[in-house]
This record gives C-alpha cells, sequence and structure tokens, in this order.
C-alpha cells in the first residue's frame, strides 16, 4: 500500500513516537479525506500525540477492545516498536487487514527508486551517516531519514527526486511492502529475540529486505554468515573481503590495494573501518564515485554513544558506548583500544545473551569488568569460568557505584569503557539515557552516594 492510496480511509495507528507523529501530521496535511479513525497505545500517549489524532478513539492498554477498534478501520498503521507478531495484530494480518508503517507507505510511493536502505545488527546508523556524508562530499545532495534524522514520511516536504539514505531496522523490515534500490546488510547476530520470538524469525524478518521488489543490488558483508545467494534481477556487492573494500593490516584497501591507513580515519576501530567499507561498496552499488579519503570525511564525528570521548582526567579516558547492546559490537569495542588497560563496565537487560565469547576475549586481555544488573551476574559467571581472577571480576548494584569502583580502580593510561553488551531497558528509557547518565557520573568530582534509580 502506498501514503497516496489512504485517500479516504479509515486509518487506526497503533503506537506512538517520531513515526506516528510524521504520518499524522503529513495525512493531515496531504490526504485531508482519510482520518486516523482508533489510536491505540501500550501507554498513556503525550498530548501531542492526542492533538495530531484529533477526534479519534483513543485508547490505552493493552486494551481489550483494540482488535475491534482497528478491526473496523481500513488499514493498520503501527509504531515499528509494535511487533507484528502480537496477538491483536496478528489475527487483524490473518483476516486480510493491511498492516504497514510509515517508512513502508513511503518506500512505496517512491517504489524505492534514488534509496540506499541501511540494516544490519549493529552499525547501521554509523553506516547510514557515512553514505549520506560521502554523497554530500561527492557533491549529489542526499537525505538521512529513517531511524536516523528524519522520518521517512518527512522526505515529502523535500525534492523527491534526490537520493535518501534510509536507516531500517528488522521492526520495519518485517513487514516493508517495498525495498530501496540498494539494500545493505552491515552485520547479523542474535538479537531483538523478544520482538520477533526466535532468533531464526529475527534472521528471517531481517533478511527478507533482499528479497522485496525494487531492489536492483544488495550490498553484504562477507564476514556475515548464512547468506541466501541473490534473487533473480539483483546483484550482490561484498565487502569485508579482498576482492572489494576491506580491512587489511590497519589499512582500508581496495581489491587488495591500499587507499588508506586507519589511523588517519574520523572513526575508531576495525567495525568502523568496516562501516566505510560498506558505506564505499554502497556508493558504488548506486553509481556514484566515491571520493577521495580520507579528505572526504572532514567534518565526520563519531555518532553519541558510539565509543564517544566524554570525559579525560588524570590520564584516564572515559569512553560511552550506551549502543553496544549485544556481546559481538562488545568486542568490537574492546579492539579498538589495542595496548590500553581497560576497565569495562557491563550488564543490562537480559535477552539470553550467550556471553562465553566475550569473557573469553575480557579474560584473555586481561580486562577489568565491572558487571550490573540483570545480566551482570550470568556475565561474571563465564569470566570465573573462563578463569579471570577474582579481582578482575567485579560486581556493582547500579550504574553509579558502577563508576564508583571504575574511578577507584583506574591509574593514568586506563580507558574506563561502558560497552554494556545488553539493552538498557531494564533501568534506563533507552541507550540514550544510559550514555548520558554515564557521562554525568563520570564527570563528576567525587563518587556520588546516591543509588541509581535510572534516570
Amino acid at each position: 500500500m502506498r501514503f497516496s492510496e489512504l485517500e479516504g480511509a479509515s486509518v487506526g495507528v497503533w503506537g506512538a513516537g517520531r513515526e506516528i507523529g510524521s504520518f499524522a501530521r503529513q495525512l493531515a496535511l496531504r490526504i485531508p479525506s482519510a482520518r486516523i479513525a482508533a489510536a491505540v497505545f501500550d501507554a498513556p500517549p503525550g498530548a501531542e500525540e492526542i492533538a495530531a489524532l484529533g477526534s479519534a478513539d483513543v485508547v490505552t492498554g493493552p486494551p481489550e477492545q483494540a482488535g475491534r477498534l482497528l478491526g473496523e478501520c481500513d488499514v493498520v498503521v503501527r509504531s515499528p516498536g509494535v511487533s507484528i507478531h502480537r496477538r491483536e495484530l496478528a489475527a487483524l494480518i490473518a483476516a486480510g487487514k493491511p498492516v504497514t508503517t510509515a517508512t513502508g507507505l513511503w518506500l512505496a510511493e517512491r517504489e524505492g527508486r534514488g534509496v540506499i536502505g541501511v540494516t544490519g545488527t549493529k552499525g547501521k546508523s554509523t553506516t547510514a551517516a557515512l553514505i549520506a556524508h560521502l554523497l554530500r562530499a561527492g557533491g549529489i545532495p542526499a537525505a538521512l531519514a529513517g531511524n536516523i534524522g528524519a522520518p521517512a514520511l518527512d522526505l515529502l516536504d523535500g525534492d523527491q527526486d534526490a537520493p535518501a539514505v534510509v536507516e531500517l531496522s528488522s521492526y520495519q523490515i518485517a513487514d516493508l511492502p517495498h525495498g530501496p534500490e540498494v539494500a545493505l546488510l552491515t552485520n547479523l547476530y542474535r538479537e531483538h529475540i523478544d520482538w520477533h520470538g526466535s532468533e531464526q524469525a529475527y534472521r528471517a524478518e531481517k533478511l527478507r529486505l533482499f528479497e522485496l521488489p525494487g531492489v536492483r543490488v544488495r550490498v553484504l558483508n562477507a564476514r556475515t554468515d548464512g547468506l541466501a545467494p541473490a534473487p533473480t534481477g539483483s546483484r550482490t556487492l561484498r565487502f569485508g573481503e579482498p576482492g572489494g573494500w576491506d580491512v587489511r593490516a590497519g589499512a582500508l584497501t581496495l581489491a587488495g590495494a591500499e587507499q588508506v591507513q586507519l589511523a588517519e580515519l574520523p572513526l575508531a576501530g576495525e567495525h568502523n573501518a568496516l562501516n566505510l567499507c560498506a558505506a564505499l561498496s554502497a556508493l558504488e552499488a548506486f553509481g556514484a564515485q566515491a571520493p577521495s579519503l580520507p579528505g572526504a570525511l572532514a567534518g565526520f564525528a563519531a555518532l553519541p554513544h558510539r565509543l564517544e570521548t566524554v570525559h579525560e582526567q588524570d590520564g584516564v579516558t572515559w569512553v560511552d558506548d550506551s549502543i553496544s547492546t549485544t556481546p559481538e559490537s562488545t568486542m568490537a569495542a574492546l579492539a579498538s583500544f589495542p595496548g590500553r588497560e581497560l576497565i569495562l563496565i557491563a550488564g543490562g537487560q537480559d535477552r539470553g545473551q550467550d556471553f562465553g565469547g566475550l569473557a573469553a576475549d575480557l579474560t584473555a586481555r586481561g580486562t577489568t569488568v565491572i558487571a550490573v544488573p540483570s545480566t551482570g551476574p550470568r556475565l561474571l559467571a563465564e569470566l570465573i569460568r573462563e578463569g579471570a581472577r577474582g579481582e578482575r571480576a567485579l560486581t556493582a548494584a547500579d550504574l553509579a557505584e558502577a563508576v564508583a569502583l571504575a574511578r577507584a580502580h583506574a591509574r593514568a593510561g586506563s580507558v574506563v569503557l561502558l560497552s554494556p553488551a545488553a539493552p538498557s531497558y531494564d533501568h534506563f528509557r533507552d541507550f540514550e539515557q544510559r550514555g548520558e547518565r554515564f557521562r554525568a557520573l563520570a564527570a563528576a568530582a567525587r563518587p556520588e552516594s546516591q543509588p541509581d534509580r535510572g534516570g
């Protein structure tokens, strides 16, 4: 379904947030004959949502009557955070009710033309931002939208022929009706099992992006296992292997030839160098010439909460990597500080993560680990099993206590790294709030005595 096909429709929405707010604004502006007839929220909405939805039947819940109200609408537009596997939505889908997202409506409207879609378990925001930056550096005006930048429907306000780089989550891809012209996968790890129901469903619903109509080129990480062959009618470019853009011996290479030393790049870590390989491969897939490096990256900085140095004092560097919500991304963060003494603060919401590989890595590096709830005890158990010494496996009740312990153990030259290897939702609103809390605690003159309440 396209956005323009909502003419005269009765629309139900489920959820709040940026996408739903954008949808309500654009619907009122462009298709006044359509109306939002029902709105379902899992928590009471704010005044902005009520104002945007006007006279809609508003339900807070989870409501018994949600399925009935939405079933009376012509189409249901869900917030990405609302799983298509929820009983009420699954019943609507089974009954043939159109269920989509604002991003899905926009991509179908544009038929994917001039769109580079970026997905992956980790690195998609940085990669999308790199692609947009490099396109602009090459003189091509490009919009940045989706989970980073503007909501996709807000691009209706701009030049419809301008290239767009759109970050796509598995939540959006799960029922996306149309693909982008270029579809890119940064990597694929175990994640979001609570939303998708299983690791197999997460992988399948992430990878369905590459089977959608409109996808002309797939850009894939050669270091990711289990990817299917390209469907008929599309071609595949791979990065992370010698034949394409790759990272070898401390340099970025193309077909084996060195292009630039990693030390000259504005982003730390081999994983970020691979993100740059992905971005450069996407430019090739799109038919755009890669600008010269490292000059084209002037002005590009790490995104907040992604290996961001937030404080330096007495020779100790405090680094916020709150975005790292998987063991694999934390391992990549650790590799960004070769030769430095590391104190890692880790732990968060338990999604059944496997900490075996991370614990082995931490033990081999001799890293001091300060573990916080809820996954902290499981990580420490794995560390002890790997043979870590007791003084390098510490427990803290909350983030404030963890920072105090880190300050007590750090010395000149140490890096205190918040890279939790788990989501934040057990104690914080999101990873941004967790990162901001860490920044404030790191900058404090002395350890706080107040318990951490999640901000």
